[in-house]
Order: C-alpha cells, then structure tokens, then sequence
C-alpha cells in the first residue's frame, strides 16, 4: 500500500472519529482524533511531493496547534485567544503558499476590474459578518477583525490564483479557503452572537473538508 494512501485512510479514520466524538459527545475521543487530522494531512502532502514547501508545512503546523490549543478553550479563555493566534499564523503563510504556487503572469488571470468584481461577494461578507457580530466581541474586537482581515486576504489570494494555475488545483484551493472562512464564521456565530444547532459539528465538518481541499490543490499544482 502506498503511504499516500495510508495517510488518506488515517485522515478519514480520525476525521470520522471526530465528528463522531462532537456527537456522542466524548471529549476524550476528540483528544485523540483531532491532533490527528492536520497530521495526517501534513503526512499525506509529504509522501506526495519531492519538491516540498516549507512554507505550506508551517501553515498546516500552525492549524495543526491551532486545532490543539482549541480543545482546551472549556478550561480557560487563554487557550481560544493563542488558537486564535495560530490560524492567524497559518492563514498568513497560506498567503504566501498560494502565491509560491501559481506560475507568472499567463494573460488568462484575472485583470483589474475582474479582481473587484468577484472579490466583491466575499469582502461583502467577511464586513457584514463583523458588522453583525461588532457590538458582541468584547474585548476580543481589535483580535477578531484582525483575523476576519487576514481569513478574508487568503480567500482573495486563493481567487488570485485564477488563471494562474491548472484548473482543478485552483478549484480546489478555493473551495478549501472559502469553506475555511465558513467554518470560522459559524464558529465566530456560536460563539459570539448566539448558539447554533449543530455548530460544533458543522464547523468541524466545513474545517475538515476545507483543510483536505487545501492540501489535495496544491498538490494538484506542484504535481501539474
């Protein structure tokens, strides 16, 4: 068996255990689940590239210890503030991951008022969420719309790579980024505005879905 495919059977397993874990619910079947995710991921995209990007295994890391420092946020608020931190980490070297993979100016990228036209609907909503949410934040305001910034510049940059990349790599990394902008949002909802039925679960979900779509993008580019 290729360990590219044991990695992808261990990322369902532990996936699937997760979420399993969010319904029963069993904190300590999440403990073990949930490092295990972006592990297997980081596993996966290292058995399945030579040339390999240090810059996009820093980004999975820093999700890796976000993911980690989240499962402790029931015992104290310190633990959501420095996993806030992390994702802020990864999202900025998402950035620079989506930029190291697209190729030089093809003429087929997007142009000027293309780039404002589709990235409208997003900076429409990334703004509108915090416009929603502004007068709940607290003191956690200044942190928060500083993550919305960052979350909302790394789905542009994913947009950015239209035209840059092979079709399907560019698909699939901005399905991954926009699904990742949704997971945080139906976080930031439950946690901020009101409680969600089924947040926990769906916000794990789109997570999972948005970090695999990632992963499998770039290597759809660095393997074109």
């Amino acid at each position: 068996m290729k360990r590219q495919t044991i990695f992808i059977l261990l990322f369902l397993v532990v996936s699937t255990g997760d979420l399993i874990a969010i319904v029963i619910p069993s904190y300590q079947l999440q403990l073990i689940c949930k490092p295990l995710i972006l592990l297997s991921l980081i596993g996966y995209y290292l058995a399945s590239v030579e040339t390999r990007s240090f810059v996009f295994i820093r980004a999975l890391f820093f999700s890796w210890a976000g993911d980690i420092l989240l499962l402790f946020t029931s015992r104290a608020e310190i633990f959501f503030i420095t996993g806030l931190l992390a994702f802020l980490v990864s999202h900025f070297l998402f950035i620079q991951a989506y930029r190291q993979h697209r190729d030089s100016t093809t003429g087929k990228e997007l142009m000027g008022t293309q780039k404002a036209r589709y990235a409208f609907p997003i900076v429409l909503a990334a703004t509108g969420l915090i416009t929603i949410l502004y007068n709940s934040l607290g003191p956690l305001r200044i942190p928060v719309m500083v993550y919305a910034l960052v979350l909302c510049l790394m789905v542009l940059t994913a947009l950015f790579r239209y035209g840059r990349t092979n079709s399907q790599s560019f698909w699939l990394v901005f399905t991954g980024a926009f699904m990742f902008m949704t997971s945080d949002s139906l976080l930031a909802i439950n946690k901020f505005l009101s409680p969600v039925t089924g947040a926990a679960f769906f916000t794990m979900l789109t997570y999972i879905i948005a970090q695999y779509l990632i992963v499998a993008g770039i290597l759809r580019h660095s393997n074109k």
